[in-house]
């Protein structure tokens, strides 16, 4: 296949329509900025459609917050202010174009960009042990769980935390599954796993080491 040339990929980029799903995907080198309400917004080359207004942030190989979508605009380049470049965490304009560039290559004036504003409702690095799910939704522990630890889990548990993106709901999947709600247990016990392999391996962190038995869990 031709290697496509990286100003003919840009100008495309700054041209055509992308959809984001539930995740939003940043470098690692902007998670503490997230983290401390530095950067309120992430800006990208292109027209951005959003198809959810909460979504989950991930950066250095793990996801770091939840975040509420609290404005979307669309600029060109050429339009783009110290106070756009603020709100993404940068000192400048030029300081903001310059990373534009070194994300997209070549970007013109004309290109438009998205800027997706947004507040952190939740951080995944100081999650609490006293709720049973850490104050997680199950359908974010399913999310999470089919991302990174898809090959842990057999087909039966992944379509029920397939079903958990869906519905978010414990008692929704076992009657849409088996048709009977005495098979709760067996969806918290998918949710249970997921979320304990998840600690364990370093995607979500918590204020201190968490204790899942087999026991807990709610509806």
């Amino acid at each position: 296949m031709p290697r496509v040339k990286k100003r003919q990929r840009s100008e495309d980029e700054g041209k055509k329509v992308k959809f984001l799903g539930r995740h939003l995907m940043l470098k690692g080198e902007y998670v503490d900025d997230i983290l401390s309400g530095r950067k309120k917004a992430t800006i990208r080359l292109g027209i951005v459609k959003l198809k959810h207004s909460e979504l989950i942030v991930h950066g250095g190989g793990r996801p770091v917050a939840k975040i509420r979508v609290t404005n979307v605009r669309y600029k060109k380049v050429s339009e783009l202010t110290d106070e756009d470049a603020a709100i993404d965490g940068f000192s400048s304009r030029e300081e903001l174009l310059e990373a534009l560039r070194k994300a997209y290559g070549e970007v013109k004036p004309d290109d438009y960009v998205t800027i997706i504003e947004f507040e952190v409702i939740q951080r995944l690095d100081q999650l609490p042990v006293q709720d049973p799910y850490m104050g997680l939704e199950p359908a974010d522990i399913a999310r999470l769980a089919l991302r990174y630890l898809q090959e842990e889990f057999n087909e039966e548990d992944r379509r029920i935390l397939m079903e958990l993106t869906r519905t978010n709901s414990i008692r929704a999947v076992a009657y849409r599954l088996y048709k009977d709600l005495g098979k709760r247990w067996r969806v918290r016990r998918v949710l249970r796993r997921a979320l304990r392999l998840l600690v364990e391996r370093g995607y979500l962190r918590v204020k201190s080491a968490p204790t899942l038995g087999e026991n807990a869990g709610g509806e």
